[in-house]
């Protein structure tokens, strides 16, 4: 019993280091010469990145804070081998991961503890669980933001939805846990956004697009040539 708890412990503690490699922060100092917290929203993630350096700074960080969060839930499967560890409580260590690793992402121990929202780990940790769902949900957050053009507003969506696709799976409904924890979740992103939420009302939350015409991208370069000073 003492080894198994000792273990559990380790899969945990080792999520949270996972999820505190800030990827965002790294590669914005190394290839950029710049903290991607001290620019537009001074958020150290996918989104913020994007609008700031571009999709050849965007695509890496969010391959890497979605496989951080993934590689922390997956490697649970490895208690599986305790005779002590039924199938309930591997998914109660998978949870314990995710709360872990997006703690991490959020307050990364190696960048002073100021990291980004996890919503990218968040996405990779799900996949971990219950990819079904995960894919869900990113196909609720593509379609919101191919047509409104918000990240912000796709990531709260797709983040309710997501509670939703657990009530109506049979192979994850069965766990209470679960099923709480995916509404948490959803909660979270809402609480997480509440600044995002508030430039909507507002109307000065930026729009991002990913294919974004060519004479679309000429009007944005003039808007920005003319507000230098404007924040995302």
């Amino acid at each position: 019993m003492i080894l198994t708890i000792y273990t559990a412990t380790t899969m945990i503690v080792l999520a949270y280091v996972l999820g505190s490699i800030p990827s965002a922060v790294w590669i914005g100092k190394k290839y950029y010469g710049i903290d991607i917290r001290e620019h537009g929203s001074k958020n150290a993630g996918t989104t913020n990145m994007l609008r700031v350096l571009g999709r050849r700074a965007a695509v890496p960080v969010f391959a890497l804070d979605f496989l951080k969060g993934f590689v922390a839930v997956t490697v649970i499967e490895l208690m599986q081998y305790d005779a002590l560890i039924g199938q309930n409580d591997i998914i109660n260590l998978k949870i314990g991961a995710v709360v872990a690793a997006v703690l991490g992402h959020i307050f990364p121990v190696f960048a002073g503890f100021r990291g980004g929202k996890g919503v990218a780990t968040l996405v990779g940790a799900v996949t971990g669980i219950y990819p079904p769902a995960a894919l869900l949900c990113f196909g609720v957050w593509l379609v919101v933001l191919m047509i409104s053009h918000y990240v912000s507003l796709a990531s709260m969506i797709a983040g309710c939805c997501f509670p939703v696709f657990t009530l109506i799976s049979p192979k994850v409904n069965g766990s209470i846990a679960f099923v709480v924890f995916s509404f948490v979740i959803a909660v979270l992103l809402i609480v997480t956004h509440r600044k995002n939420i508030k430039r909507l009302k507002e109307g000065t939350e930026s729009k991002i697009y990913i294919w974004k015409p060519r004479s679309a991208r000429g009007a944005a370069s003039r808007s920005q040539g003319r507000n230098p000073d404007s924040k995302s």
